[in-house]
């Protein structure tokens, strides 16, 4: 009796203690974590930047050996073309965990899926304590919306595409990815602050995206809807994935690709990434006009631009008059015959189907998909735009990946337009070569919302959307649209460069390129879309954004002012040893805009115009 009760004593006492936490760490030590009673506390430097709920099952296990992880990449787009993705991986409870030198990822291995339909608790949460800074897009099915800076997950729902989230007191409650939370103070006196970028990487077939809904403090990830009759579901969760350090380094950072499954092209000789003429902007309206379009063609002529977009309604193209019978097939070929690869563009007919322009249900079905993508590349088309999806489902998920796949086996390159935010398939669909999901230019036909907004959206993307992969803003404007800007001209210049896109399409009617300065033409006929290295040099969200970028022996460097007010930036841009310099920046000068001079060393400080920006080319 008496052994049997010091046995029941000594379990009761063993239930009773609090579980042994665990630890890792990252391949240099500058990031730790420790893991107990179903929390993850991530930690840099020794100061704590996170606080993740995970599966209470982790918590079971006391020690473990890190398996370590070391590969180099190549990437075709993107901020730099060499990638490293070294990281100590643990294997416990039922789930992976990856600490990285710049964060962390984690994914639940799981035999059935964990969604929305099933059950709303999922494996990973992220607590975002009340007065932490966080700049978050409130969810839409496009991920057009602004990153405005909050204190608190106190916020009034607005209207999206997809209607109104908000939780029973009425704040919004569902959010989309990226988040950028300002973590922790310096971890050395007098330095900066530590960030984390939450994000999602690498969906597979099977899977739905998904985003983040909270309730107080607490943000959970949850899945959107998944389909049983759709592709058989891989056995793991997608990454949840948290960028961690300096505002430099998460800007920086490669981890959402890191994560992803390598190319699944054997052969990429025929990608390439370039700048596109683009017509939508100035006419709010597609590509059924045959003489517009060559207007187009011309002038990626007259910039030396590699590619033009044939945009929505093309298949109307011979139902206008004034076209004489002509077809997209002329337009296509009158590219071609002057040296420019035409692009054309698609309905993906899952989204705004009823009153949207065509051509549309041309690519739902994998045989009428072969056949459209074949008949492309007959005629000689490089690329495809495809535009309006209708959110992170898995059906759209599949969707997208199945039309990477044709669109590859036809050497198609690919944009996603109206689409959601990129998840690293850049990596395993180098085609892929940019996605919209982002409040862009386009903005400027809607509704008048943009023009006194856009400077300090524009300095929010570098740290929010563009970090986490190619953005499809479509830049550039000088002139206006439907709704006017109020950028200035080197401002405008310089989102050609702030921005990562592998197809930068630029925005303006040809009239307005084409009388700008002959240096200005010169830097859009010379302006790459490919980068060997990139750097933040100076910024702050919605404040100003200064970015180096290298591109083979020179270096681009923009800036822009997010504000209302004239703005003097600090430069150190000691990395770049270059001799010929040329400066865009703004006069103030109405009827004269441009500055345009060749100093013989580069500025210590720049002063930038409310609104304006600059851009220096270091040869």
């Amino acid at each position: 009796m008496k052994r049997i009760f010091l046995w029941m004593l000594a379990a009761g006492l063993l239930l009773a203690a609090p579980a042994k936490a665990w630890k890792g760490t990252s391949p240099n030590g500058k990031l730790t974590m420790e893991v107990s009673n179903g929390h993850l506390k991530l930690s840099y430097a020794a100061w704590q930047v996170m606080d993740i709920v995970i599966d209470q099952r982790v918590s079971h296990f006391s020690s473990l050996t890190p398996h370590h992880i070391s590969e180099e990449y190549t990437m075709l787009t993107g901020k730099r073309l060499h990638c490293t993705n070294e990281a100590n991986e643990y294997q416990v409870g039922g789930m992976t965990i990856r600490l990285y030198n710049d964060g962390l990822a984690l994914r639940s291995e799981t035999s059935s899926p964990i969604d929305n339909e099933t059950t709303r608790q999922q494996d990973v949460a992220f607590v975002i304590p009340e007065g932490t800074k966080r700049w978050m897009q409130q969810w839409s099915d496009g991920c057009e919306g602004f990153y405005p800076l909050s204190t608190t997950y106190k916020v009034e729902p607005v209207r999206s595409f997809s209607g109104t989230f908000k939780s029973e007191e009425g704040w919004c409650n569902r959010w989309g990815f990226p988040a950028l939370i300002e973590a922790a103070p310096s971890p050395s006196q007098g330095g900066e602050p530590i960030y984390a970028l939450i994000t999602e990487a690498n969906i597979e077939q099977g899977q739905s995206a998904s985003c983040l809904y909270n309730n107080g403090e607490t943000y959970r990830v949850v899945a959107d809807k998944r389909d049983e009759q759709g592709k058989p579901w891989p056995g793991h969760t997608p990454w949840r994935v948290v960028i961690v350090g300096t505002l430099a380094e998460v800007m920086q950072s490669t981890l959402v690709t890191d994560v992803c499954e390598p190319s699944k092209i054997a052969d990429t000789s025929w990608i390439e990434p370039g700048v596109v003429s683009w017509v939508y902007w100035a006419y709010n309206h597609g590509s059924n006009d045959y003489s517009i379009i060559c207007k187009y063609i011309d002038l990626a002529v007259a910039l030396g631009l590699p590619y033009v977009l044939i945009d929505a309604e093309w298949d109307d193209m011979d139902k206008l008059a004034s076209n004489e019978g002509k077809t997209v097939v002329d337009a296509v070929n009158y590219a071609k015959a002057r040296g420019v690869k035409p692009m054309i563009w698609y309905n993906s007919s899952v989204g705004w189907i009823d009153g949207a322009p065509g051509p549309k249900v041309r690519l739902n079905k994998p045989e009428d998909r072969e056949k459209e993508f074949a008949w492309c590349e007959k005629i000689g088309v490089a690329g495809v735009k495809i535009d309006f999806f209708s959110g992170d489902t898995q059906l759209n998920m599949d969707y997208c990946i199945d039309l990477l796949e044709s669109a590859a086996r036809h050497h198609l390159l690919v944009n996603f337009h109206g689409a959601t935010i990129p998840r690293g398939w850049q990596r395993t669909w180098p085609n892929l070569m940019s996605t919209e999901g982002v409040y862009g230019a386009e903005w400027y036909n809607n509704v008048g919302t943009f023009t006194n907004q856009a400077a300090a959206h524009n300095a929010t993307l570098p740290f929010t959307r563009n970090i986490i992969g190619p953005m499809d803003y479509t830049p550039c404007a000088f002139s206006d649209s439907q709704h006017p800007h109020i950028t200035s001209h080197a401002h405008e210049l310089a989102l050609t460069v702030l921005f990562e896109s592998g197809l930068q399409h630029l925005a303006d009617r040809p009239e307005s390129f084409l009388a700008q300065p002959q240096q200005v033409q010169h830097f859009l006929d010379l302006l790459p879309s490919v980068w060997d290295e990139t750097r933040l040099v100076s910024g702050y969200p919605a404040d100003h954004a200064v970015i180096a970028r290298r591109a083979g022996a020179t270096w681009y460097v923009a800036g822009i002012n997010g504000t209302d007010a004239e703005k003097t930036i600090s430069l150190n841009l000691s990395f770049i040893q270059g001799k010929r310099i040329t400066s865009f920046a703004d006069s103030g000068n109405t009827d004269s805009p441009w500055l345009i001079t060749q100093p013989s060393a580069l500025p210590a400080s720049v002063k930038m115009q409310p609104r304006g920006g600059f851009v220096l080319v270091i040869r």
